[in-house]
């Protein structure tokens, strides 16, 4: 059985990088998440993994630690609204940016995760594919953003708990489903996609 690659913790020894990655591309409800995050360069978390592997408990214990240990973060939003203006590649690429303005310290260069971004601000950046399993900041990134984008989906639970969003954070399951042909769709239902289920049917 062979272990877990390490996390690589920079791409160009000496420059200040920033990871970015998002959360939520797939729900048909809710915002799409996007954080930026600059880890201090010798930082190490035997827990720190893709977030998509990590259990919720790893996740919630490991975003206490960046968001205190990082050398600047931020976290943004796109709503569903957004979302539907301009798709949600371009709302994941929007939120990252957006991000990365917020930073309290300039980095020399972004790690994306993926495979597209656009040019902004002079920003010399790199597309990496599943770069949250290759990189520890872009790993750091998937964190927060899986982190605050749950948080904020169980928040709206409350206000809409037909749809348990606490439990299915907005994606296409089953019962997200059933609620939808029930009460119908909320402000928070992006409208530009939709599951078979939910496509009109001729009789």
């Amino acid at each position: 059985m062979h272990n877990e690659p390490e996390l690589l913790n920079f791409m160009h020894p000496g420059l200040i990088e920033a990871g970015c990655d998002e959360a939520g591309r797939g729900p048909l409800a809710g915002p799409v998440f996007a954080a930026s995050v600059i880890l201090p360069a010798d930082f190490h978390h035997p827990l720190l993994n893709d977030s998509k592997k990590m259990t919720q408990k790893s996740r919630d214990i490991l975003r206490e630690i960046i968001e205190k240990e990082a050398v600047s973060w931020a976290v943004e939003k796109v709503d569903a609204q957004e979302i539907d203006a301009i798709n949600i590649l371009n709302a994941s690429i929007t939120g990252m940016q957006r991000a990365v303005r917020r930073l309290s310290v300039r980095p020399d260069f972004l790690l994306i995760d993926g495979n597209r971004f656009k040019p902004f601000d002079g920003y010399k950046y790199e597309c990496i594919v599943k770069g949250d399993g290759k990189y520890a900041c872009i790993a750091a990134a998937s964190v927060l953003a899986k982190t605050h984008r749950d948080e904020y989906m169980r928040k709206l639970s409350g206000q809409y708990p037909q749809y348990g969003w606490d439990r299915n954070m907005g994606y296409p399951t089953k019962e997200h489903i059933e609620a939808i042909k029930i009460h119908g769709y909320t402000p928070h239902h992006r409208m530009s996609f939709h599951p078979k289920e939910l496509e009109p049917t001729l009789f």
